[in-house]
């Protein structure tokens, strides 16, 4: 049994060449380019830079190039970079450097350091350098107590360094100093001693306080006895000074009037004859009075 013969559609050759054509054209010189947020784009014709696009859509010609070129913030981490104090002690220290390029030296970066904003490595060698000079103007004892001043000076010494390849500085975290062993055994020994020092003038001012408590006590006690002894001396010379002058005043009045006295005798005598029940003496001593007698009664 025979087939019939299939039929192509017809199609001109020439309709599919030119539409080839086309899009090899539109591939070669496709006009439109991209900047990402946090970029910049570079504009390069023949290798020399003749422009700066902003973020969005930017359009070119095809005789010229556009690379994006990052204003982001990097981050460069410095290990263990090595510096020396005043005193000759090594010391050592980790830090993060973040920073980003200047958005008005992209193009001095791009030609003269990166193609896409990364100076991580200038940034690491910059921060040894600066380390290594901001470290030699301290003490050991005064890098560890001036820690705040001595990022601050690490700092700013960064950001001048920095200002010549076009990048800022954002912020620097720097961990703690690490010194020999030999230098933190000392320092160890250092801070006990110390604190066994601080220990023993804190007793020894504890016994003072409770010396000078118990002198004061003493002191208050003492006070308090020899104002009750002035108290009671003062009002015996009181009560005696009162008993003399009553006598004083008793013996003036008796010499002023002789006859007081004799009164007095009388009046003595009649209250003793006033209560005699009449009974004799048994025994009368010489110089003794006779009782007067009422023979009429």
């Amino acid at each position: 049994m025979e087939l019939p013969a299939v039929r192509m559609p017809s199609f001109p050759l020439r309709r599919i060449g030119i539409v080839i054509a086309g899009v090899i054209v539109l591939v070669l010189l496709w006009p439109f380019y991209s900047v990402p947020t946090g970029s910049r784009g570079v504009v390069t014709q023949f290798g020399k830079i003749v422009g700066i696009e902003g973020e969005g859509l930017a359009v070119l010609p095809p005789w010229q190039k556009l690379s994006n070129f990052s204003i982001r913030a990097e981050k460069a981490d410095i290990e263990n970079a090595e510096g020396s104090t005043s005193d000759t002690q090594p010391v050592k220290v980790s830090m993060t450097v973040r920073y980003s390029i200047a958005t008005d030296r992209v193009s001095e970066v791009f030609e003269k350091y990166s193609h896409d904003g990364n100076l991580s490595s200038y940034v690491q060698t910059a921060t040894q350098e600066i380390f290594k000079a901001v470290t030699a103007k301290y003490t050991a004892p005064d890098l560890i107590a001036q820690r705040a001043k001595v990022s601050s000076d690490i700092n700013a010494a960064l950001r001048e360094k920095l200002a010549l390849y076009g990048a800022q500085v954002i912020n620097i975290d720097m961990r703690n100093f690490a010194f020999s062993d030999s230098y933190m055994h000392a320092i160890n020994e250092k801070v006990t001693q110390e604190q066994l020092r601080l220990g023993a003038e804190n007793k020894l001012k504890t016994v003072e306080a409770e010396q000078k408590q118990k002198v004061a006590i003493a002191e208050a006690e003492a006070s308090a006895r020899k104002a009750q002894a002035d108290g009671e001396a003062y009002a015996n010379l009181t009560i005696a000074k009162a008993q003399a002058e009553a006598l004083r005043v008793q013996n003036a009045a008796l010499a002023q009037n002789k006859d007081v006295l004799e009164l007095r005798r009388i009046e003595v005598e009649k209250i003793k004859a006033e209560k005699w029940d009449g009974a004799l003496p048994t025994a009368i001593y010489a110089g003794a009075p006779i009782p007067f007698l009422n023979v009429g009664k």
